[in-house]
């Protein structure tokens, strides 16, 4: 099946889109969330499980992947999709993030990355054209080529070399790129410069990528900012592209993305929040360790049709973490995970009833975000603890 894009429905009052997106496993409607398998595995759920929650495409982790199990095994035994027991999309990311993370333990220059394996120490080396060649060997449907990402702050100049770095590893990783049944995607960076991102866009648009990522944001910086340059880059981008917004799944930040013509998100937030006790509601997050939770015999969040808001109270809920029983991660988890999805899909519903704006504003005067305080000693500690995973 040959891969394509095309916009169905566009909201009036935003920049909002529903399309389709055609990959060799399979169509995808958009905007999409797409779970997190980092190491071939989205954490505690099974590929039934997530397929009944709704998910179309999931991502792997190019890093995570080539140093266990290692991707030339995966090819072995018929690729990621046989691997993990996956039929639908997969996206696999290059890599770049999880090196970022690495900082002590990795240097760049213009050849690529030479890095420490955050496992046993063992040196390796990312460049352009061998993060391509595994990515082919994991045989995902989407590949992410290797981009530099920078932390936040950074100065002007440090961001354009950056970003010009990754410009020219976007040019080479497409140029020893061979698998017909696999696309590449460009990676726009630039730090929070918006003209960075514009000359990124323009850079990464001229080699005619037939998708495109917006990366280095939520990496640290004030909402205000991120949202300002996600606006940035995805007007930067051609319209008839997907426009894929990486890291990303705050349900909040999913609206604002949304609202500039993204397409694609995803983010470890739904289990990562799940495993922790954390469950997305409509009007925010709760913590279900709390003990206001002990005796109450309501589901988690009425609005969601998970297999968990369906057969269990928060009161079981509640025991579960406070036993420490496993049963309750995924249970958790699986729910964060339907939750956003559904989300999206409603997203999608409103785009095509022309009534975004209203759907975003009504979903805005129930929920509210979690502190960005909170926000941000949980984003540190999780950076430091998982090396980006």
């Amino acid at each position: 099946m040959p891969f394509g894009f095309r916009v169905l429905a566009e909201d009036a009052q935003t920049e909002a889109r529903t399309g389709q997106l055609t990959t060799t496993h399979g169509v995808v409607e958009t905007p999409v969330f797409m779970p997190v398998g980092t190491q071939a595995t989205v954490k505690t759920l099974t590929p039934d499980e997530l397929r009944t929650a709704g998910a179309r495409i999931i991502l792997s982790n190019t890093y995570h992947l080539y140093l266990r199990p290692g991707s030339d095994l995966i090819n072995r035994l018929g690729g990621l999709h046989q691997f993990m027991n996956w039929d639908r999309p997969i996206l696999t990311d290059s890599g770049g993030f999880q090196v970022f993370s690495l900082s002590h333990l990795r240097a760049i220059d213009e050849e690529g990355v030479r890095f420490r394996s955050h496992i046993d120490g063992s040196a390796h080396n990312f460049t352009p054209e061998n993060v391509t060649r595994i990515q082919e060997e994991l045989d995902s449907d989407i590949a992410m080529v290797l981009d530099e990402c920078t932390s936040y702050p950074v100065s002007e100049e440090e961001a354009r070399i950056s970003m010009e770095r990754t410009s020219r590893w976007a040019a080479r990783a497409q140029e020893v790129h061979r698998r017909p049944d696999q696309v590449q995607f460009g990676i726009v960076q630039g730090g929070m410069y918006p003209h960075l991102r514009e000359e990124s866009a323009r850079q990464l648009s001229a080699l005619d990528f037939p998708g495109y990522a917006v990366g280095g944001l939520s990496v640290g910086e004030p909402k205000d900012i991120f949202y300002a340059m996600t606006a940035i880059s995805a007007r930067a981008l051609p319209a008839h592209k997907p426009r894929y917004l990486m890291g990303v799944g705050a349900p909040e930040d999913l609206f604002e993305a949304v609202k500039c013509g993204v397409d694609m998100f995803d983010c470890v937030l739904q289990t990562r929040l799940g495993r922790n006790g954390a469950l997305l509601t409509r009007s925010g997050r709760i913590n279900i360790r709390n003990a206001r939770f002990r005796e109450d015999p309501g589901p988690p969040d009425s609005w969601c049709d998970c297999y968990t808001c369906r057969h269990f109270t928060l009161a079981y809920l509640h025991h579960l973490f406070r036993a420490d029983e496993l049963l309750g991660h995924r249970l958790a988890s699986l729910h964060n995970v339907r939750w956003t999805i559904k989300l999206v899909e409603e997203m999608r519903d409103a785009i095509r009833a022309g009534s975004f704006a209203a759907y975003h504003q009504s979903f805005l005067a129930a929920y509210t975000p979690p502190d960005g305080t909170v926000r941000d000693e949980q984003r540190a500690s999780w950076a430091a603890a998982h090396t980006g995973k």
